[in-house]
């Protein structure tokens, strides 16, 4: 039955073939929109794999009705509405230089769409600003055809920038759709480029990968985070996935997978589970519960606990998450000598592992005693039928949280780059070979009049000198020279220290809306580091070994 407006209009009885019903409908359309239809419709035969060519008074007629719609619809009385005009997708930064952006160019170009931006947020009056320009825009030229480039006057633009919340300027983020994440790092040139580049390959999403290109991966970048998926993965978990590349920039990478010889490698029995890949060693996030897998900031306080190599570079912009609350056993390594280096930090990492496992083996066994003395006294209430006592049993929670120990951590700093501030602090010159310091972060934080200083202790061919630790004097802070007896002024820090490369690179002006002179990281990172804070670092040394011993402090 054929139908036209709810009403039936044709009824076709028996088996019929497809002729008698396209003839059937062409008759019915053809009523209801004359001279749209074609003449002639040429059906394609069974089994055909293309349509068949239609004849030319067909396509003519065909065209001519199009073309007289078109006609009256133009010359209707109503008009269509105008439609915005859209931006046409091509490369990012077709010019190379930095894009000037208002509030509304920055909802249409940044937050409305998926295209990476790094945006510079600025004040014309800020000397920060005025010295970080020249590298922005040079940035903007080595990004040509590869990522966006703006920045913002925020003076201008006052209010884009207090829905932004800033803190300072100058302020550098980077935005992908309606996600964004601050740069903390130095700002050079080059510092400004391998961020870029390292946020250009997260814009394509997670990567999924397999056992071979893991391992291929694996050689080039020394953190990468796995994520471990089935087809059971609900797009809840994908989505809460996708949320956690950008925060991870500059640190570690993210990939995930579903290969059976990954699961086998990594012994995954449930999903999905997330690991991160240091040096070849596992380490697993254990979420009790799903909404703990997908709850992004529980997921990145894990993974910024975790995504510092073995042994990291200890550098003016990570020096402080290395240091701060933790005993480091620091490497002073001359990087000119490759020969020694490589030969260094292998020990180093050797004695990182060594060291790690053997706090996992002590954690497994402290966990042990605590459920076995747990279940004795279980035993003793159930033999004397204390059901008070049985009860207070059992409701013993097994505490394994070890924030009041020190966590002991490693990791090895440049020693002719950084030479005269070594020499400085810890009174050790690279030049006399390379050297292992155990540095207490805390001791450096005492007040002066119960700092005491230890010096390193130094062990050579030659023999062994030592000297004993010391109190400071009450007029103030210890000497940080080597030798006690030494009554000579305390040098001053070098130009090139940790200290001022970060105060040189991360200052910041004060916004008009705070009352801080700069961003609480950088001005606590500069009271750390200052010299007048307190005594030498170093809580105990040994020198690094020569050719021929097993680890540097043995």
């Amino acid at each position: 039955m054929l139908y036209k407006d709810g009403e039936v209009v044709e009824t076709l009885r028996g088996v019929k073939n497809m002729t008698v019903l396209s003839d059937a409908v062409e008759a019915a359309l053809t009523k209801t929109k004359p001279d749209t239809r074609p003449k002639d419709l040429v059906l394609p035969p069974p089994g055909a794999k293309n349509m068949p060519k239609q004849s030319e008074s067909t396509s003519a007629r065909g065209s001519k009705a199009t073309g007289s719609s078109k006609k009256k619809s133009k010359t209707a009385g109503h008009k269509a509405p105008a439609k915005k005009p859209v931006r046409p997708a091509g490369k990012p930064n077709r010019n190379g230089t930095s894009f000037e952006l208002d509030a509304e160019s920055f909802q249409d170009m940044v937050t409305m769409t998926q295209e990476p931006w790094f945006i510079k947020f600025y004040a014309p009056w800020c000397h920060h600003c005025q010295a970080m320009a020249s590298s922005w825009q040079q940035l903007a030229k080595e990004m040509k055809g590869k990522l966006n480039v703006g920045e913002v006057n925020c003076d201008a633009h006052s209010r884009l920038c207090k829905d932004v919340r800033l803190r300072g300027y100058p302020t550098v983020l980077f935005f992908r759709g309606g996600e964004r994440v601050e740069y903390d790092g130095l700002r050079g040139l080059g510092d400004f480029v391998q961020y870029a580049q390292k946020a250009i390959d997260i814009s394509g999403g997670v990567q999924d990968v397999d056992a071979e290109s893991l391992r291929v991966l694996e050689e080039k970048e020394e953190v990468v985070f796995v994520y471990f998926y089935d087809h059971a993965t609900t797009s809840e978990d994908f989505n809460a996935l996708e949320r956690l590349p950008l925060s991870l920039i500059g640190h570690a990478k993210l990939v995930k997978t579903k290969d059976p010889a990954l699961y086998d490698r990594y012994k995954i029995t449930t999903w999905p589970r997330l690991v991160v890949s240091r040096e070849g060693r596992p380490t697993y996030y254990n979420p009790l519960t799903p909404k703990e897998m997908r709850d992004t900031h529980q997921v990145l306080n894990w993974m910024k606990s975790v995504w510092l190599p073995i042994v990291p570079e200890l550098t003016a912009s990570n020096a402080r998450e290395i240091m701060d609350g933790k005993l480091v056993v620091l490497g002073i390594l001359n990087r000119e000598d490759q020969e020694s280096f490589v030969s260094a930090k292998r020990e180093m990492k050797s004695a990182a592992s060594e060291w790690m496992d053997k706090q996992i083996q002590l954690f497994q066994l402290e966990r042990q005693e605590l459920r076995d003395a747990k279940q004795l006294r279980i035993e003793e209430a159930e033999d004397r039928n204390d059901q008070r006592a049985l009860r207070a049993a059992k409701s013993i929670r097994i505490n394994m949280d070890r924030a009041e120990k020190k966590e002991v951590a490693f990791a090895w700093v440049d020693g002719v780059f950084w030479q005269r501030w070594i020499r400085t602090t810890y009174g050790i010159d690279v030049k006399d070979g390379e050297r292992v310091i155990i540095n207490d972060e805390d001791v450096s934080r005492r007040p002066p009049h119960d700092a005491t200083r230890a010096n390193p202790r130094r062990i050579g061919n030659t023999g062994t000198r030592r000297s004993r630790a010391t109190p400071s004097s009450p007029r103030g802070p210890p000497s940080r020279r080597p030798s006690t007896r030494s009554r000579r002024r305390r040098p001053r820090s070098s130009p090139n220290s940790p200290s001022r490369a970060w105060r040189r690179s991360s200052s910041t002006c004060a916004s008009p809306s705070r009352s801080t002179p700069s961003s609480p990281s950088a001005a606590s990172w500069a009271s750390w580091w200052a010299p007048r804070r307190g005594s030498a670092a170093a809580s105990g040394a040994r020198a690094a070994a020569t050719s021929g011993s097993t680890t540097p402090w043995a």
